[in-house]
């Protein structure tokens, strides 16, 4: 062990004086800076993962997802939402929808985090009945005021975004949206908007 590297004086959390506790916050703050350089590691990495059975990479159906969403002249949460929206599927594949929405939370609007933690249960309506399933299980939220907003994302952004054919835009140039987003104040209020919905962007064509 380092001797020289700072540490707290606990072994239990309920010891801690607030010492300790300040000299936590200070160490954690360079971390958390490095949030989106994180996410940006994770998006690269799958780009060597195969969607298994699918035609094309987890990264590639992300940056369909979020290239679809900016054309469709989508603002920046709903651009990193699409981007993201699967972001959790390495290390929770039987819930990924529900990580996936903690990761993005504390910095975009509450409407952006409902629909990427429940697209999962959205898009069963595409493929449940294959497997006897109930393809309708979304309608338990049809009085939801984000309902025909997440069916929206998953029709025009999400579903669609399977193809190797598609020309979609590169990594690199959603970094900016990433780094402007990430950077924002965790659960701002102002940013977070809880129960306020805003006009879904649908681009002609």
């Amino acid at each position: 062990m380092n001797q020289h590297r700072p540490t707290v004086s606990f072994t239990q959390m309920k010891d801690g004086t607030k010492e300790d506790y300040l000299l936590l916050e200070e160490l954690e703050r360079p971390f958390v800076a490095l949030t989106v350089d994180r996410v940006l590691a994770e998006l690269r990495r799958q780009g060597d993962e195969t969607l298994e059975g699918y035609r094309i990479t987890r990264l590639e159906h992300a940056l369909q997802s979020a290239t679809r969403a900016r054309r469709d002249g989508a603002d920046a949460d709903w651009i990193i939402g699409a981007l993201l929206h699967d972001i959790g599927d390495g290390l929770a594949p039987r819930n990924h929808d529900r990580m996936s929405a903690e990761v993005i939370r504390p910095f975009v609007r509450w409407e952006v985090t409902w629909v990427v933690a429940h697209h999962g249960i959205f898009q069963m309506i595409y493929y449940a009945k294959h497997y006897n399933w109930d393809e309708n299980a979304r309608d338990r939220y049809k009085d939801h005021p984000c309902f025909e907003r997440c069916a929206a994302f998953c029709e025009r952004w999400d579903q669609a975004s399977f193809d190797p054919d598609y020309e979609s835009d590169n990594l690199d140039s959603f970094e900016p949206v990433l780094r402007e987003v990430f950077a924002r104040k965790a659960h701002d209020p102002a940013v977070v908007c809880e129960g306020a919905v805003t006009p879904f962007p649908m681009a002609s064509g």
